[in-house]
């Protein structure tokens, strides 16, 4: 089982076993290393390696000891945790002095220091050395416990964006499918059946091509119009030559990557306030170009404009077409762009109603800004 137990925030800590034995040999040899350097230093001779060698295996043993006893702690509550940890490390250090003034003893027999003395000299170093590491074990197991935490917290985020942008998806199905079943109902009622039977068979269309797509995805400008012109194709049958729909788009941002179905509700508003309420219609243009770093697409129409009152639009067009709309488009732009996206409703230069959406040009193929995923 791992000694380091938690998961791991990097590549170095991809194999917590590997991470720990390196780390284990490279530390003790190290402090083989400073001892042996220093006394060297100092003038002993080389027989003083024998017990320092035999300290550092002594070390090295204890250690992997106390490892598997933390790691059996280090879940528990603050107070066990801490006060069984120090116990064993008092113990442990008590152990391993006696192991040290024994050698030292039996290496040196003719030495006019006592036990006790060479006891409490390796009892100050190697509770020094002990406290150093079992303060780098846990150093090092609450700096992973935090990126686990960290982790999971970012993970819960998307799936909660990835959760809301599904719902905002979702409402749009059921607000499309009442106005065009709506449709279909009255062209039963009047017995135009063809008309009625074309119609089905272009909502079977549009669904199969909408419902093929994750509600979180991401397509390219060039989908969704093509999605937009099913959509078109279907309120054509009602419309007739009322709608009159017209496309300008830049090939340049064809492969732009936006939120799926993004624009379908603004075609929809602009036929249920321009060209429903009139009797000759209403001209309805989509138009995308590049604008800076950025895609700007406009939605406009000839019909009436802003709303009498002079109240938002984007409330107003959103709350009397049972609660789906604007406001659901600018919600989906939030979720995807972030504060890098811009949403902007207003009167169209000769009259009607324009709304005019931005956000990062992305091509198809590079990762996306926001927290829509692909």
């Amino acid at each position: 089982m791992p000694l380091f137990h938690l998961s791991s925030p990097g590549p170095f800590f991809d194999n917590k076993v590997r991470a720990f034995w390196n780390l284990q040999i490279l530390g003790w040899t190290a402090w083989l290393g400073l001892r042996g350097v220093s006394g060297l230093a100092y003038g002993q001779p080389f027989t003083f390696l024998i017990p320092q060698t035999i300290s550092a295996i002594t070390g090295f043993s204890l250690t992997l000891i106390l490892a598997v006893c933390y790691r059996a702690l280090i879940s528990r509550r603050p107070l066990l945790m801490w006060g069984v940890s120090f116990g064993l490390a008092g113990l442990a250090t008590a152990l391993w002095a006696f192991i040290d003034a024994w050698v030292a003893q039996i290496q040196n027999p003719a030495s006019t220091v006592g036990f006790t003395s060479l006891l409490l000299g390796a009892m100050y170093i190697n509770a020094t050395s002990l406290a150093a590491w079992s303060a780098l074990y846990f150093a090092i197991n609450y700096f992973l416990q935090l990126e686990e935490q960290n982790d999971r917290v970012i993970r819960l985020e998307a799936q909660a964006a990835s959760a809301q942008l599904a719902m905002l998806r979702y409402q749009l199905n059921p607000h499309f499918l009442f106005n065009t079943l709506n449709s279909i109902s009255t062209l039963v009622l009047l017995k135009q059946t063809e008309p009625a039977n074309a119609m089905l068979s272009r909502l079977s269309a549009f669904l199969r091509y909408t419902l093929a797509n994750e509600p979180t995805a991401q397509v390219t400008l060039a989908q969704e119009i093509e999605t937009l012109k099913l959509y078109l194709d279907i309120e054509k049958m009602r419309f007739e030559e009322r709608l009159r729909p017209h496309f300008a788009i830049d090939p340049v941002v064809a492969r732009a990557r936006l939120p799926s179905l993004l624009l379908q509700p603004l075609v929809e508003n602009a036929i249920k306030y321009a060209v429903t309420p009139q009797e000759e219609g209403a001209d309805i243009t989509v138009s995308a170009q590049l604008a800076g770093k950025n895609v700007r697409i406009a939605v406009s129409d000839t019909g009436t404009g802003l709303p009498a009152d002079g109240s938002d639009p984007t409330t107003s067009l959103a709350t009397e077409s049972t609660g789906v709309g604007l406001a659901n488009i600018r919600d989906r732009l939030a979720q995807a762009f972030g504060d890098q996206h811009r949403f902007d409703a207003r009167r169209g230069a000769d009259g009607g109603f324009t709304v005019v959406i931005e956000f990062p040009f992305q091509p198809d193929g590079q990762m996306t800004i926001g927290t829509e995923p692909t």
